[in-house]
């Protein structure tokens, strides 16, 4: 490890869990508990669970659970090393590094870093070079002065083949570190060329703010007009949103992102004071994108120029459902403009409107099918419907789609039940091509287990960790857990109690291990639970009865296949044995 323990912990200790969280999502404080929506997956209703005091969270919906370091590694996509540093900077620790540690510094650092000094150079070009000045005059026209280009480090590519190259190998930067950084690419002869030559540079950066690649717009001659990064370890354009760097708390105070075509449009939303606005990079809004977006907020706007290619795809695009835990909108811009063009126009408050004004992103698809036929003629009405209603079947809600299906019957004049029919009809049919697609192996079977059982084994979990005083006196053994994976826990509850008096709850930070053993999880979920303890006593009483009724049922199945003629004893034995738990059963229950 790079870093102390004495450092980390103490960033762990000057880092506030739910300040950290509040900053990506809702947190709401109820008494002494702390709730919030959780980031990984859909939901309206807090269900993450956060202990402030401890720096733990759990989610009650999907699972997912740990504490400020792995909160950061979830959100930011970081290692752990990563995360201490991003913790560190934010909390103004300064931490000490191992030399050795530092002479092994990672892959993606170099690159990193590779790519942060090529942001520097095409910055200062565009600043203060000569051959800088047609991208200067350029930027200007676009309304862009100093301080846009400070504030999203727009830069400038000579045109010439290895200008860059010949400035990052002064550096010391590695000739395979520029190639795999997407920076320079090799000739036919095996020399090595910038990529980028003639271009206004948009540096493109991940969700911590490290620079990962470019967006370059060529200014004269040949070529495409964008450029972007070929795929690198650290650039995957499928899971990077352009801007969401600069707007993921913005879009977490209003709820709502703004997807618009290019960097340009980005920029200029950012100008009018609407800095909640990303831009894919070079590639078609995908479901990656929405699950990077649903981290920030429920409602997403699609704002393309509305004759656009990009405008098809988004309502082309996913065909196989509709992502009912967005909010998924398009804001209808005029025909023949993009953001940036409205915004050039002075037109910003008609921008502002397009957007709180936006329509459902099926509205739109059902409106632009119906949009292709001639709804005074009646076959082309039954068509229409046809082609409405497959787009209706994509929703999951029932409510909506017949909401959808009554909006359908007064355009077209068809029954809404012949409608909903042939929206059945289109799910039907969806489904069965699903059941078709082959399914992957599950990573675990489903254990068969007493669920009373199981319960109460957690819950008695749950009261060690808590450490409560009614503990003093019970005898809690293994035996009395029979699930894999509480019986498994048991002896890591046991440590952390080891020293503690009582009342003193352990450390669930970083003294149970890896954040990948398969015990961390539950027991976090369980230190997180604020509902009101079991007695440990009845608890431990029930488990024992439960462990009667199973050697009872044991005996059952035994008696039941034992020949009573050919093993007289033996059955003897059995039926006193089954005698004795019935009463030991029957008094513990009085007893209780």
């Amino acid at each position: 490890m790079a870093y102390s323990r004495d450092d980390i912990d103490n960033v762990r200790d000057k880092t506030d869990l739910v300040e950290l969280v509040s900053e990506v999502t809702k947190v709401k404080r109820s008494g002494r508990s702390t709730m919030a929506v959780c980031p990984f997956h859909s939901e309206k209703t807090p269900s993450l669970s956060i202990d402030g005091a401890r720096g733990l969270y759990h989610c009650f919906g999907c699972g997912k659970s740990g504490d400020i370091y792995r909160w950061v590694q979830e959100i930011q996509g970081l290692d752990f090393v990563g995360a201490v540093e991003f913790l560190a900077r934010r909390a103004g620790v300064t931490l000490t590094v191992d030399p050795e540690a530092a002479k092994r510094r990672s892959h993606r650092e170099r690159l990193v870093e590779a790519t942060a000094s090529a942001v520097e150079f095409y910055t200062n070009r565009l600043k203060s070079a000569p051959d800088g000045g047609p991208a200067r005059s350029y930027l200007r026209s676009r309304g862009y002065d100093g301080e846009t280009v400070e504030q999203f480090s727009l830069g400038y590519s000579p045109d010439a083949w290895e200008e860059l190259v010949t400035a990052l190998r002064d550096q010391g930067v590695r000739d395979d570190t520029m190639e795999k950084a997407g920076l320079a690419s090799r000739t036919k002869r095996g020399g090595l060329v910038d990529r980028f030559r003639g271009r206004i540079m948009f540096p493109i950066l991940d969700l911590r703010g490290d620079p990962v690649g470019f967006g370059a717009r060529i200014l004269d001659g040949d070529g495409p007009k964008y450029l972007n990064t070929t795929e690198t370890p650290i650039y995957h354009k499928s899971r990077l949103l352009y801007g969401l760097n600069w707007a993921k708390s913005d879009i977490v105070r209003q709820d709502t992102s703004v997807v618009v075509e290019g960097y340009t449009d980005v920029i200029s939303m950012h100008q009018a004071g609407m800095p909640i606005a990303v831009a894919t990079c070079g590639t078609a809004l995908g479901e990656d994108h929405l699950d990077l977006l649903r981290r920030f907020s429920e409602r997403v706007v699609l704002a393309f120029d509305a004759d656009d290619a990009g405008a098809g795809a988004a309502l082309r695009g996913f065909d196989r459902s509709v992502p009912g835990d967005l909010d998924l909108r398009v804001a209808v811009l005029p025909l023949g403009k993009d953001p940036a063009d409205v915004v050039a126009a002075g037109e910003i408050e008609a921008l502002k409107t397009a957007v709180e004004e936006s329509l459902p992103l099926i509205q739109v698809r059902i409106d632009a099918e119906l949009g292709k036929f001639d709804l005074n003629e009646s076959e082309a009405r039954t068509k229409a419907m046809k082609s409405a209603a497959a787009v209706i079947a994509l929703h999951p809600d029932a409510n909506t789609r017949h909401e959808y299906a009554d909006g359908v019957s007064r355009r077209t004049g068809i029954e809404t039940r012949i409608i909903e029919q042939e929206i059945s009809e289109a799910r039907k049919h969806a489904r069965a091509r699903r059941s078709e697609d082959p399914v992957p192996p599950p990573e675990t079977l489903e254990r068969t287990r007493n669920l009373g059982s199981y319960k109460r084994e957690l819950e008695l979990l749950r009261v060690m960790l808590a450490n409560d005083e009614r503990l003093e006196g019970v005898e809690i053994d293994s035996s009395l857990f029979r699930d894999p994976e509480t019986l498994a826990a048991l002896p890591v509850v046991e440590e952390l109690l080891k020293g503690l008096a009582v009342g003193e709850t352990p450390d669930l930070g970083a003294s149970i291990g890896s954040d990948d053993a398969p015990h961390v999880e539950l027991l976090r979920r369980l230190a997180l639970d604020v509902r009101p303890l079991d007695d440990p006593k009845e608890l431990v009483g029930r488990l024992e009865i439960v462990e009667i009724d199973e050697e009872i049922a044991q005996i059952n199945r035994t008696l039941h296949a034992t020949d009573r003629d050919a093993d007289e004893q033996g059955y003897s034995e059995l039926v006193l044995r089954l005698v004795a738990l019935e009463q030991d059963k029957r008094a513990r229950r009085e007893f209780e």
